[in-house]
């Protein structure tokens, strides 16, 4: 029998993550925020990894395993498969979301009517709110990657909300 938790119990979580270790915990450190909830997420991503190839075969190669985390995993996690995957063939995966679900209700308000100076300062901040999100499910699929013997780094791209891309550089 699974066990789920509510969708907006989950993007609580996350929200109220992200705001205490920005606004409190690490408040003048946003590196150092952004550091520990990647952690958190790769945490989440190694035991939700685990969890979903429990029955499976180990996979033989890398592209096997990122269509795994593009189709069965991501569709556990949200519910719906990544839009789109592009590689170089040379270790570097793209997975793109068009809707990804914990930024469809966030926005980067650019019709303020404030001076110049201060619109872009506020956009910059709504931006890097959005972009600290972000950090926690590439935490996720870097876990979740490297749980399946796929060590690699993991950077977001979100310039058009609520699409984001995840980007995958394997390595060694």
């Amino acid at each position: 029998m699974g066990r789920e938790v509510s969708e907006s119990c989950v993007d609580n979580l996350i929200i109220e993550m992200v705001s205490a270790y920005c606004n409190r915990f690490y408040e003048s450190k946003p590196d150092l925020a952004a550091r520990r909830i990647e952690a958190i997420g790769y945490q989440v991503g190694l035991q939700l990894s685990e969890r979903y190839t429990m029955e499976r075969p180990r996979f033989t190669d890398h592209l096997e395993a990122i269509k795994f985390i593009c189709k069965d995993f991501w569709s556990e996690v949200f519910k719906k498969q990544i839009d789109n995957l592009k590689t170089n063939h040379r270790g570097t995966f793209v997975l793109q979301d068009n809707r990804f679900r914990w930024l469809t209700r966030m926005s980067v308000d650019t019709n303020q009517t404030n001076t110049d100076s201060s619109l872009d300062t506020a956009e910059n901040k709504e931006t890097q709110s959005a972009s600290m999100h972000l950090y926690f499910p590439c935490g996720i699929i870097r876990g979740a990657l490297t749980s399946l013997g796929i060590p690699c780094a993991v950077s977001a791209d979100m310039s058009n909300l609520p699409a984001c891309s995840f980007v995958v550089r394997i390595k060694g």
